[in-house]
């Protein structure tokens, strides 16, 4: 026998598993609910996920606390209307809609209308588009829908989404449905954990890998001497070791504290999605995770991506997409079988939310095995030098420049030629303040993003740990732990909006600015600046304007402007996507092209939680 009867050793396993898959029956407590029972004695009609569903013009929502129990310990949430996910509001394109908020909670709320382009004093973003709402009090939101498609909304105040405060919206467009489907569910995935969000924030803050328990082995390291040979193999260590740094650092979080749900379900509670065979079956899959990128995939079906972020694309057909938080996709399937597993894996490889699709309720698939954790690569550090093949790693090293000794690391790998470095005077950028560059003029037409890499004077301090002078360009990499694994995977060179670019002008002028941050101090930052410490990002009205992210750090970041559609395009500025929410991925260069026809105070942020929170956060004024 491996472990006695009643082992601690084995009840930690136990408990763990119970922790990571939830209760069967985890989640809302009903008892608990007014909300709840009422709809149950009005007979309210409930959505194809299992949360109540309200449809019309004139909205009442009341945001309460509430008991949950997801993995075995009673905790409380923040819902909305006695739910978690919210209830899904269904809208028609062209409609004016009337939405009543009332706070029952003992601090100030909000509610965030994710994607939608609205008067900015409707945004729902306390302390740049209106005050908040204070305890007992309701706010009216009232404003013209006009976009149809997949969005969501959540809380945009302290940590309250984290808790449980987010739902889904479907619109109607204005002229009928142009996408065929029989049916229609949607999926939103999201996170939970028991722990307070600030005692996890405060966890991270003291150390940022706190929750990472992928961290290289000494098994690891025997399997790169036995591939790469032992000086490399040392070289490696040494390198990430210097760099203060982790080649396993893909998330923040993961399920050592992380529940990973879908539509408020745990993966033992299963979330059930009927069909009939042969049926053409939307999904409208939501990520209202508040830390989780999720890779998506339902084993034995094809997935027909036919919308992004609320706006139809051009049908194209994968095994597989990743998305971060903020990010919408609606996909298309249509299955033959009785049972499909929904399986939707975390980045970081430590767990995953799933569901079933099947003709009846009750029926399950077989769920598959996480995918093995992929490490960083060296071109997820430094960008398009550090993945070409044969590349001689001493003419990189000053593609990425990063503090704590980390150059001394890579002096050690094999083939480096410390002394390129020497000529490389990074001091010589630190007068560029590339977020004001306001005097670049741009002609019309499509002129490629500039390539000029301009590090800002101000990541030139204690906040910056790394900074990349030879980033990626291209859009077509499906990102860490998805490269090579036998599955069609979709990638942002895959998007092409149906119709092209709303607005066909080229820009008139370029902002670039840099995705930030030091994992050792948890700090997170544009330019090197958290905010507070910077200063707004300023449109003038009606004008075309492009923007550059450039990502200086080993993490993916979904960026969120508010108010206007962000257009993205290819490295040679041809047209992509429209999006509201854009990942950059690490040491990845990326332009979009905004229209700045919503006058007003924006915000612009990661849609990581945490991120957002230690710093990662801009106000955008259009004037």
């Amino acid at each position: 026998m491996l472990f006695p009867p009643f082992s601690p050793i084995k009840a930690a396993f136990s408990s763990r598993r119970r922790f990571v898959q939830g209760l069967a029956a985890g989640g809302v407590l009903a008892s608990a609910s007014p909300w709840l029972q009422a709809a149950q004695l009005l007979g309210q009609r409930r959505a194809s996920s299992g949360t109540p569903e309200l449809r019309g013009t004139e909205f009442s929502l009341e945001i309460a606390e509430l008991p949950v129990n997801f993995t075995g310990k009673a905790r409380v949430a923040t819902a909305i209307n006695g739910s978690i996910p919210a209830p899904t509001l269904r809208w028609r394109e062209g409609d004016t809609v009337t939405i009543r908020v009332t706070n029952r909670l003992r601090e100030a709320t909000s509610i965030h209308w994710h994607g939608m382009i609205l008067p900015f004093q409707m945004d729902g973003v306390p302390g740049i588009s209106f005050a908040g709402i204070p305890p007992g009090e309701t706010f009216t939101y009232r404003f013209k829908v006009e976009q149809s498609g997949t969005f969501w909304y959540h809380s945009h105040s302290g940590m309250q989404e984290q808790t449980g405060m987010y739902g889904a919206i479907v619109i109607e467009p204005r002229d009928g449905e142009s996408i065929r489907a029989d049916r229609d569910h949607v999926v939103q995935l999201s996170d939970w954990t028991d722990e307070h969000p600030m005692r996890v924030f405060a966890k991270l803050k003291t150390q940022g890998d706190y929750y990472n328990f992928n961290q290289p082995t000494a098994p690891d390291f025997f399997r790169d001497v036995s591939r790469d040979g032992a000086k490399a193999a040392l070289a490696k260590r040494k390198m990430w070791n210097e760099m203060r740094m982790s080649p396993t650092d893909l998330s923040d979080l993961s399920s050592d504290t992380l529940t990973y749900l879908m539509n408020g379900t745990t993966p033992a509670g299963n979330w059930n999605g009927a069909f009939l065979p042969g049926e053409r079956v939307r999904l409208r899959f939501i990520n209202g995770a508040a830390n989780t990128f999720y890779d998506v995939r339902i084993p034995g079906l094809k997935l027909t991506v036919v919308q992004s972020d609320g706006v139809n694309v051009e049908p194209v057909t994968v095994d597989e997409f990743r998305f971060g938080p903020g990010e919408t996709y609606d996909v298309i399937v249509q299955p033959k079988d009785d049972a499909y597993t929904v399986f939707a894996q975390s980045m970081e490889r430590t767990g995953y939310a799933r569901g079933t699709l099947s003709v009846r309720t009750g029926l399950e698939a077989p769920v598959p095995q996480v995918d093995p954790v992929v490490a960083l690569s060296m071109a997820d550090m430094m960008g398009s030098m550090g993945g070409m093949p044969g590349m001689d790693h001493g003419a990189s090293s000053g593609m990425a420049e990063v503090g704590h000794g980390a150059m001394a690391g890579m002096a050690g790998m094999p083939g480096m030629d410390h002394s390129v470095m020497k000529g490389m005077d990074h001091g010589s950028m630190k007068g560029m303040d590339h977020s004001a560059m306001s005097g670049m003029g741009m002609s019309k037409g499509s002129v490629p993003p500039s390539q000029t890499v301009r590090h800002a004077r101000t990541e030139y301090g204690a906040s910056t740990d790394m900074r990349v002078d030879m980033p990626r360009t291209n859009l077509d990499d499906p990102g860490v732990g998805l490269r090579n694994n036998g599955r069609r995977v979709l990638t942002l060179a895959d998007l092409h909006t149906v119709g092209g670019p709303l607005d066909p002008r080229g820009a008139e002028r370029e902002i670039e600015l840099h995705l930030t941050g030091n994992m050792e101090r948890y700090t997170w930052s544009l330019d090197g600046l958290e905010f507070g410490q910077s200063t707004p990002v300023h449109m003038s009205y009606g004008e075309r304007v492009r923007v550059i992210l450039h990502n200086d750090t080993m993490m993916t970041h979904p960026m969120h402007l508010h108010g206007v559609w962000s257009e993205l395009e290819n490295s040679d500025g041809s047209f992509q996507a429209r999006r509201h929410t854009i990942p950059v991925q690490p040491a990845q260069r990326i332009s979009f092209l905004v229209t700045a026809d919503a006058l007003g105070r924006w915000a612009w942020h990661c849609h990581l939680a945490f991120h957002m929170d230690a710093g990662m956060f801009r106000e955008v004024v259009i004037s």
